[in-house]
Protein backbone atom coordinates (compact mmCIF):
# COMPACT_ATOMS: atom_id res chain seq x y z
CA UNK A 1 0.00 0.00 0.00
CA UNK A 2 1.07 3.76 -1.21
CA UNK A 3 2.15 6.10 1.73
CA UNK A 4 0.57 9.19 1.68
CA UNK A 5 4.05 10.60 1.70
CA UNK A 6 4.96 8.74 -1.58
CA UNK A 7 1.37 9.79 -3.22
CA UNK A 8 1.90 13.49 -2.21
CA UNK A 9 5.89 13.46 -3.98
CA UNK A 10 4.16 11.65 -7.46
CA UNK A 11 1.04 14.35 -7.28
CA UNK A 12 4.24 17.17 -6.81
CA UNK A 13 6.19 15.72 -9.31
CA UNK A 14 3.96 15.62 -12.15
CA UNK A 15 2.69 19.66 -10.82
CA UNK A 16 6.25 20.64 -10.81
CA UNK A 17 7.00 19.28 -14.51
CA UNK A 18 4.01 21.06 -15.92
CA UNK A 19 4.93 24.22 -14.06
CA UNK A 20 8.35 23.88 -15.18
CA UNK A 21 7.68 23.98 -18.47
CA UNK A 22 5.97 26.99 -18.26
CA UNK A 23 9.64 28.32 -17.72
CA UNK A 24 12.01 26.01 -18.91
CA UNK A 25 12.22 27.60 -22.24
CA UNK A 26 12.85 31.13 -21.53
CA UNK A 27 16.88 31.17 -21.49
CA UNK A 28 16.69 28.81 -24.77
CA UNK A 29 14.65 30.50 -26.20
CA UNK A 30 17.09 32.95 -27.98
CA UNK A 31 19.19 29.77 -28.90
CA UNK A 32 15.67 28.16 -30.49
CA UNK A 33 14.97 30.83 -32.67
CA UNK A 34 18.50 31.03 -34.45
CA UNK A 35 18.49 27.28 -34.80
CA UNK A 36 14.45 27.40 -36.10
CA UNK A 37 14.66 31.29 -37.70
CA UNK A 38 11.23 33.10 -37.44
CA UNK A 39 9.87 36.89 -36.38
CA UNK A 40 12.08 38.04 -32.73
CA UNK A 41 8.25 38.15 -31.43
CA UNK A 42 8.79 33.90 -31.39
CA UNK A 43 10.83 33.80 -28.82
CA UNK A 44 8.01 35.38 -26.63
CA UNK A 45 5.49 32.91 -28.01
CA UNK A 46 7.40 29.79 -26.87
CA UNK A 47 6.61 30.54 -23.45
CA UNK A 48 2.75 32.15 -23.71
CA UNK A 49 1.75 29.24 -26.19
CA UNK A 50 2.38 26.57 -23.62
CA UNK A 51 1.21 29.06 -20.63
CA UNK A 52 -2.14 30.44 -22.58
CA UNK A 53 -4.04 27.67 -23.22
CA UNK A 54 -2.75 25.70 -19.73
CA UNK A 55 -4.47 29.14 -17.92
CA UNK A 56 -7.87 28.92 -20.23
CA UNK A 57 -8.49 25.10 -20.28
CA UNK A 58 -7.38 25.00 -16.39
CA UNK A 59 -11.06 25.47 -14.66
CA UNK A 60 -12.25 23.20 -17.65
CA UNK A 61 -9.29 20.80 -16.21
CA UNK A 62 -10.23 20.97 -12.62
CA UNK A 63 -14.18 19.90 -13.72
CA UNK A 64 -13.32 17.10 -15.98
CA UNK A 65 -11.37 16.07 -12.45
CA UNK A 66 -14.52 16.69 -10.55
CA UNK A 67 -16.78 14.41 -12.75
CA UNK A 68 -14.98 11.66 -14.22
CA UNK A 69 -12.39 11.39 -11.82
CA UNK A 70 -9.12 12.56 -10.22
CA UNK A 71 -6.93 10.14 -10.73
CA UNK A 72 -8.53 9.31 -13.89
CA UNK A 73 -7.95 13.03 -15.42
CA UNK A 74 -4.45 13.40 -13.61
CA UNK A 75 -2.75 10.08 -15.50
CA UNK A 76 -4.63 11.12 -19.09
CA UNK A 77 -3.37 14.64 -18.67
CA UNK A 78 0.74 13.40 -17.94
CA UNK A 79 0.26 10.74 -20.63
CA UNK A 80 -0.68 13.83 -23.21
CA UNK A 81 2.07 15.73 -22.09
CA UNK A 82 4.71 13.24 -22.61
CA UNK A 83 3.67 12.65 -26.02
CA UNK A 84 3.50 16.49 -26.96
CA UNK A 85 6.52 16.94 -25.30
CA UNK A 86 8.31 14.32 -27.53
CA UNK A 87 6.70 16.35 -30.72
CA UNK A 88 8.49 19.59 -29.07
CA UNK A 89 11.71 17.75 -29.02
CA UNK A 90 11.11 16.42 -32.54
CA UNK A 91 10.23 19.48 -34.13
CA UNK A 92 11.25 20.85 -37.87
CA UNK A 93 10.60 24.00 -37.76
CA UNK A 94 8.87 26.58 -35.42
CA UNK A 95 5.57 26.62 -36.45
CA UNK A 96 5.34 22.42 -34.95
CA UNK A 97 6.83 23.78 -32.27
CA UNK A 98 4.56 26.36 -31.24
CA UNK A 99 1.58 24.28 -31.92
CA UNK A 100 3.30 21.32 -30.49
CA UNK A 101 3.52 23.56 -26.85
CA UNK A 102 0.01 24.69 -27.53
CA UNK A 103 -1.16 20.92 -26.84
CA UNK A 104 1.61 20.33 -23.87
CA UNK A 105 -0.38 23.15 -22.18
CA UNK A 106 -4.26 22.01 -22.91
CA UNK A 107 -2.65 18.45 -21.07
CA UNK A 108 -0.94 20.26 -18.33
CA UNK A 109 -4.17 22.03 -17.81
CA UNK A 110 -5.73 18.49 -17.29
CA UNK A 111 -3.20 17.37 -15.21
CA UNK A 112 -2.32 20.11 -12.60
CA UNK A 113 -6.05 21.14 -10.98
CA UNK A 114 -6.25 17.20 -9.81
CA UNK A 115 -3.04 17.57 -7.57
CA UNK A 116 -5.28 19.45 -4.54
CA UNK A 117 -7.68 17.34 -4.94
CA UNK A 118 -5.72 14.58 -4.70
CA UNK A 119 -3.97 15.91 -1.82
CA UNK A 120 -7.31 16.54 -0.06
CA UNK A 121 -8.25 13.13 -0.43
CA UNK A 122 -5.31 11.46 0.98
CA UNK A 123 -4.78 13.84 3.79
CA UNK A 124 -6.94 15.90 6.55
CA UNK A 125 -6.35 17.70 10.07
CA UNK A 126 -3.10 19.63 10.01
CA UNK A 127 -1.44 16.73 7.93
CA UNK A 128 -3.45 18.35 4.64
CA UNK A 129 -2.57 21.71 5.94
CA UNK A 130 1.38 20.56 6.01
CA UNK A 131 0.74 18.46 2.31
CA UNK A 132 -0.79 21.74 1.02
CA UNK A 133 2.06 24.38 2.20
CA UNK A 134 4.63 22.13 0.16
CA UNK A 135 1.96 23.47 -2.84
CA UNK A 136 3.48 26.85 -3.02
CA UNK A 137 7.21 26.10 -2.70
CA UNK A 138 6.79 23.45 -5.04
CA UNK A 139 5.30 25.25 -7.81
CA UNK A 140 7.13 28.45 -7.36
CA UNK A 141 10.42 26.51 -6.98
CA UNK A 142 9.73 24.58 -10.47
CA UNK A 143 8.67 27.94 -12.16
CA UNK A 144 12.16 29.69 -11.31
CA UNK A 145 13.99 26.60 -11.77
CA UNK A 146 13.49 26.11 -15.32
CA UNK A 147 15.83 28.25 -17.20
CA UNK A 148 18.33 27.49 -14.94
CA UNK A 149 17.73 23.83 -15.80
CA UNK A 150 16.88 24.67 -19.57
CA UNK A 151 19.94 26.41 -19.98
CA UNK A 152 22.48 23.91 -18.49
CA UNK A 153 20.56 20.91 -21.10
CA UNK A 154 20.63 23.60 -23.76
CA UNK A 155 24.55 24.18 -23.59
CA UNK A 156 25.37 20.74 -22.54
CA UNK A 157 23.46 18.47 -25.15
CA UNK A 158 20.73 20.18 -27.42
CA UNK A 159 17.60 22.75 -26.88
CA UNK A 160 15.26 19.24 -27.86
CA UNK A 161 16.35 17.86 -24.65
CA UNK A 162 14.85 20.11 -22.54
CA UNK A 163 11.48 18.71 -23.45
CA UNK A 164 12.54 15.23 -24.34
CA UNK A 165 13.39 15.02 -20.30
CA UNK A 166 9.78 15.14 -19.53
CA UNK A 167 9.25 11.81 -21.23
CA UNK A 168 10.91 9.29 -18.86
CA UNK A 169 9.79 11.66 -15.60
CA UNK A 170 5.93 11.35 -16.96
CA UNK A 171 6.31 7.34 -17.48
CA UNK A 172 7.57 7.19 -14.12
CA UNK A 173 4.90 8.73 -12.74
CA UNK A 174 2.29 7.29 -15.30
CA UNK A 175 3.87 3.58 -13.59
CA UNK A 176 3.15 5.03 -9.66
CA UNK A 177 0.36 7.08 -10.18
CA UNK A 178 -2.40 4.33 -11.29
CA UNK A 179 -1.68 3.40 -7.06
CA UNK A 180 -3.16 7.16 -6.11
CA UNK A 181 -6.79 6.95 -4.55
CA UNK A 182 -9.79 7.45 -7.21
CA UNK A 183 -11.73 11.19 -5.85
CA UNK A 184 -13.98 12.47 -7.25
CA UNK A 185 -16.96 15.41 -6.34
CA UNK A 186 -19.85 14.17 -4.53
CA UNK A 187 -22.30 16.85 -6.33
CA UNK A 188 -23.81 16.49 -9.69
CA UNK A 189 -22.55 18.73 -12.19
CA UNK A 190 -22.00 19.30 -15.95
CA UNK A 191 -19.61 20.19 -18.35
CA UNK A 192 -19.79 23.85 -19.59
CA UNK A 193 -18.39 23.63 -22.58
CA UNK A 194 -20.31 27.07 -23.93
CA UNK A 195 -17.80 29.02 -20.78
CA UNK A 196 -14.86 27.06 -22.09
CA UNK A 197 -15.12 28.51 -25.45
CA UNK A 198 -15.92 31.94 -24.27
CA UNK A 199 -12.93 31.88 -21.41
CA UNK A 200 -10.75 30.65 -24.54
CA UNK A 201 -11.63 33.48 -26.82
CA UNK A 202 -12.15 36.46 -24.58
CA UNK A 203 -8.25 35.84 -22.80
CA UNK A 204 -6.77 34.26 -26.21
CA UNK A 205 -8.20 37.89 -27.73
CA UNK A 206 -6.63 39.86 -24.88
CA UNK A 207 -3.21 38.34 -25.28
CA UNK A 208 -2.45 37.50 -28.42
CA UNK A 209 -2.01 41.39 -29.32
CA UNK A 210 -0.08 42.22 -26.75
CA UNK A 211 2.94 39.80 -27.81
CA UNK A 212 5.55 41.77 -30.20
CA UNK A 213 5.68 45.12 -30.51
CA UNK A 214 2.72 45.93 -32.35
CA UNK A 215 -0.81 46.54 -30.67
CA UNK A 216 -3.90 46.25 -31.30
CA UNK A 217 -6.29 47.56 -28.86
CA UNK A 218 -9.40 47.08 -30.69
CA UNK A 219 -8.95 43.34 -30.18
CA UNK A 220 -8.20 43.80 -26.84
CA UNK A 221 -11.52 45.78 -26.71
CA UNK A 222 -13.05 43.07 -27.96
CA UNK A 223 -11.80 40.62 -25.97
CA UNK A 224 -12.26 42.55 -22.79
CA UNK A 225 -16.23 42.25 -24.07
CA UNK A 226 -15.64 38.55 -24.68
CA UNK A 227 -14.77 37.95 -21.03
CA UNK A 228 -17.70 40.30 -19.77
CA UNK A 229 -19.94 38.02 -21.58
CA UNK A 230 -18.33 35.09 -20.09
CA UNK A 231 -19.09 36.51 -16.31
CA UNK A 232 -22.74 36.71 -17.09
CA UNK A 233 -23.24 33.32 -18.43
CA UNK A 234 -21.82 31.73 -15.54
CA UNK A 235 -24.10 33.79 -13.74
CA UNK A 236 -27.08 32.70 -16.14
CA UNK A 237 -26.09 28.74 -16.03
CA UNK A 238 -26.97 25.57 -13.61
CA UNK A 239 -24.13 24.31 -13.85
CA UNK A 240 -21.25 27.31 -14.26
CA UNK A 241 -17.74 26.63 -15.39
CA UNK A 242 -16.66 28.27 -12.09
CA UNK A 243 -18.22 27.60 -9.04
CA UNK A 244 -19.65 31.14 -8.12
CA UNK A 245 -20.21 30.13 -4.33
CA UNK A 246 -16.53 31.04 -4.40
CA UNK A 247 -16.91 34.71 -4.39
CA UNK A 248 -19.08 34.81 -1.93
CA UNK A 249 -15.96 35.09 -0.06
CA UNK A 250 -13.75 38.37 -1.28
CA UNK A 251 -10.78 36.63 0.14
CA UNK A 252 -10.51 34.64 -2.87
CA UNK A 253 -11.22 36.67 -6.06
CA UNK A 254 -8.38 38.81 -4.24
CA UNK A 255 -6.31 35.78 -4.06
CA UNK A 256 -6.83 35.43 -7.66
CA UNK A 257 -5.76 39.14 -8.78
CA UNK A 258 -2.93 38.73 -6.44
CA UNK A 259 -1.76 35.65 -8.49
CA UNK A 260 -2.61 37.18 -11.17
CA UNK A 261 0.05 40.16 -10.42
CA UNK A 262 2.40 38.07 -8.65
CA UNK A 263 3.62 35.78 -11.01
CA UNK A 264 2.90 37.82 -14.02
CA UNK A 265 6.95 39.61 -12.13
CA UNK A 266 7.91 36.32 -11.64
CA UNK A 267 7.26 35.10 -14.91
CA UNK A 268 8.14 38.23 -17.01
CA UNK A 269 11.44 39.38 -15.53
CA UNK A 270 12.93 35.96 -16.03
CA UNK A 271 12.53 36.81 -18.84
CA UNK A 272 13.99 40.03 -19.22
CA UNK A 273 16.86 39.16 -17.25
CA UNK A 274 17.88 36.22 -19.74
CA UNK A 275 17.25 38.27 -23.04
CA UNK A 276 18.77 41.26 -21.98
CA UNK A 277 22.88 38.75 -20.94
CA UNK A 278 21.94 36.91 -24.42
CA UNK A 279 20.79 39.67 -27.12
CA UNK A 280 22.11 42.84 -25.79
CA UNK A 281 25.28 41.70 -23.42
CA UNK A 282 26.31 38.69 -26.02
CA UNK A 283 26.46 36.04 -22.77
CA UNK A 284 25.86 32.57 -23.58
CA UNK A 285 22.78 30.25 -22.78
CA UNK A 286 24.80 28.76 -19.59
CA UNK A 287 26.18 32.02 -18.36
CA UNK A 288 22.31 33.45 -18.74
CA UNK A 289 20.90 30.35 -17.07
CA UNK A 290 23.66 30.50 -14.02
CA UNK A 291 22.98 33.76 -13.47
CA UNK A 292 19.60 32.97 -12.68
CA UNK A 293 20.70 30.74 -9.90
CA UNK A 294 20.29 33.38 -6.73
CA UNK A 295 16.54 33.95 -7.99
CA UNK A 296 16.20 29.97 -7.60
CA UNK A 297 18.58 29.76 -4.90
CA UNK A 298 16.82 32.61 -2.58
CA UNK A 299 13.31 31.04 -3.39
CA UNK A 300 14.36 27.44 -2.19
CA UNK A 301 15.96 28.79 0.83
CA UNK A 302 12.89 31.35 2.11
CA UNK A 303 10.08 29.13 1.04
CA UNK A 304 11.38 26.49 3.16
CA UNK A 305 12.78 28.70 6.43
CA UNK A 306 9.21 29.94 5.71
CA UNK A 307 7.22 26.85 5.69
CA UNK A 308 9.11 25.13 8.38
CA UNK A 309 9.96 27.84 11.31
CA UNK A 310 7.74 31.00 10.32
CA UNK A 311 3.84 31.22 11.17
CA UNK A 312 2.23 31.35 7.47
CA UNK A 313 0.74 34.99 8.03
CA UNK A 314 0.29 38.42 6.51
CA UNK A 315 3.55 39.71 8.18
CA UNK A 316 5.68 37.08 6.19
CA UNK A 317 3.70 37.49 3.03
CA UNK A 318 4.33 41.53 2.88
CA UNK A 319 8.40 41.30 4.16
CA UNK A 320 8.34 38.70 0.57
CA UNK A 321 6.78 41.50 -1.52
CA UNK A 322 9.05 44.02 0.43
CA UNK A 323 11.94 42.20 -0.91
CA UNK A 324 11.07 41.23 -4.26
CA UNK A 325 10.41 45.49 -4.70
CA UNK A 326 13.51 46.22 -3.58
CA UNK A 327 15.60 43.26 -5.64
CA UNK A 328 13.97 45.19 -8.78
CA UNK A 329 14.54 48.40 -7.75
CA UNK A 330 18.07 47.49 -6.79
CA UNK A 331 18.36 45.74 -10.65
CA UNK A 332 17.47 49.45 -11.98
CA UNK A 333 19.59 51.45 -10.19
CA UNK A 334 22.88 49.37 -10.46
CA UNK A 335 23.03 46.94 -12.62
CA UNK A 336 26.58 46.01 -11.90
CA UNK A 337 24.66 44.12 -8.73
CA UNK A 338 22.21 41.76 -10.84
CA UNK A 339 23.45 39.03 -9.35
CA UNK A 340 22.40 40.25 -5.40
CA UNK A 341 19.24 41.74 -6.65
CA UNK A 342 18.27 38.28 -8.04
CA UNK A 343 19.23 37.02 -4.75
CA UNK A 344 17.25 39.35 -3.04
CA UNK A 345 14.01 38.77 -5.17
CA UNK A 346 14.36 35.70 -4.82
CA UNK A 347 14.29 35.43 -1.05
CA UNK A 348 11.12 37.92 -1.22
CA UNK A 349 9.57 35.19 -3.74
CA UNK A 350 9.59 32.37 -1.05
CA UNK A 351 8.89 34.33 1.81
CA UNK A 352 5.24 35.12 -0.13
CA UNK A 353 4.58 32.06 -1.93
CA UNK A 354 3.91 30.08 1.14
CA UNK A 355 1.61 32.06 3.29
CA UNK A 356 -0.46 33.07 -0.12
CA UNK A 357 -1.30 29.19 -1.22
CA UNK A 358 -1.66 28.32 2.31
CA UNK A 359 -4.34 31.15 3.09
CA UNK A 360 -5.88 31.40 -0.85
CA UNK A 361 -7.29 27.64 -0.20
CA UNK A 362 -8.01 27.84 3.40
CA UNK A 363 -11.72 28.17 3.32
CA UNK A 364 -12.45 26.02 0.11
CA UNK A 365 -15.09 23.54 0.58
CA UNK A 366 -15.14 19.51 -0.68
CA UNK A 367 -17.39 20.20 -3.87
CA UNK A 368 -15.65 23.81 -4.85
CA UNK A 369 -12.01 21.63 -5.09
CA UNK A 370 -12.27 21.18 -8.80
CA UNK A 371 -13.26 24.89 -9.27
CA UNK A 372 -10.89 26.73 -6.88
CA UNK A 373 -7.72 25.13 -8.24
CA UNK A 374 -8.54 25.64 -11.84
CA UNK A 375 -9.02 29.29 -10.76
CA UNK A 376 -5.95 29.71 -8.79
CA UNK A 377 -3.89 27.85 -11.26
CA UNK A 378 -5.27 29.48 -14.05
CA UNK A 379 -4.86 32.82 -13.09
CA UNK A 380 -1.22 31.75 -12.01
CA UNK A 381 -0.40 30.66 -15.92
CA UNK A 382 -2.45 33.79 -17.22
CA UNK A 383 -0.53 35.94 -14.89
CA UNK A 384 2.66 34.09 -16.85
CA UNK A 385 1.32 34.64 -20.01
CA UNK A 386 0.73 38.16 -19.33
CA UNK A 387 4.04 38.63 -17.61
CA UNK A 388 5.57 37.88 -20.54
CA UNK A 389 4.15 39.64 -23.10
CA UNK A 390 4.14 42.96 -21.27
CA UNK A 391 7.73 42.68 -19.62
CA UNK A 392 8.94 41.09 -22.79
CA UNK A 393 7.51 43.90 -25.00
CA UNK A 394 8.57 46.16 -23.42
CA UNK A 395 12.65 45.04 -23.15
CA UNK A 396 11.95 44.15 -27.19
CA UNK A 397 10.98 47.76 -27.54
CA UNK A 398 13.12 49.64 -25.82
CA UNK A 399 16.23 46.85 -26.40
CA UNK A 400 16.56 47.75 -22.33
CA UNK A 401 15.46 45.99 -19.33
CA UNK A 402 15.30 49.13 -17.61
CA UNK A 403 11.27 50.05 -18.54
CA UNK A 404 10.23 46.19 -18.05
CA UNK A 405 11.75 46.73 -14.48
CA UNK A 406 10.21 49.97 -13.99
CA UNK A 407 7.05 48.05 -15.25
CA UNK A 408 7.44 45.12 -12.35
CA UNK A 409 7.96 47.29 -9.28
CA UNK A 410 4.48 48.98 -10.51
CA UNK A 411 3.17 45.70 -10.84
CA UNK A 412 4.16 44.40 -7.00
CA UNK A 413 3.21 47.26 -5.37
CA UNK A 414 -0.44 46.33 -7.21
CA UNK A 415 -0.22 43.38 -5.48
CA UNK A 416 0.00 44.99 -1.89
CA UNK A 417 -3.69 46.05 -1.74
CA UNK A 418 -4.77 43.09 -3.01
CA UNK A 419 -3.52 40.77 -0.96
CA UNK A 420 -4.27 42.65 1.98
CA UNK A 421 -7.92 42.41 1.05
CA UNK A 422 -6.67 38.44 1.12
CA UNK A 423 -5.52 38.51 5.21
CA UNK A 424 -8.64 41.26 6.15
CA UNK A 425 -11.13 38.98 4.64
CA UNK A 426 -10.40 35.84 7.15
Amino acid sequence: MMTKQAGLAIVLAAEAMNVLDATITQVAAPVIHADLGGPASDIQWFGAAYTLPFAVLLITGGRLGDLAGRRRMFLIGVAGFALASLCCALAPATAVLIGARAVQGAFAALCVPQTIGLIKTMFTGQELAAALGWNGPVVGLSAVTGPVLGAVLTDVTSWRVVFLVNVPISLAVLAAGRLLPEDRATRRTRLDLQGTGLAMLGTGLVVYPLIGTERNWAMVGAGVLVLLVFGYHQRTRRHPLVELSLFHHRGFPAALVTSTLFFAVMNGLVLVVVLDLQLNQGRDVLTSGLTLLPWSGGLAVSSWVAGRYLVPGPRVAFAGLGLLLAGILMAIASPSTLLGALALGGLGLGLFTVPFFTTALSRVRPHETGSAAGLLNAVQQLGATLGTALLGTAFLHSHSPTPAFWLAAGLVTATAPTATLIWNAQ
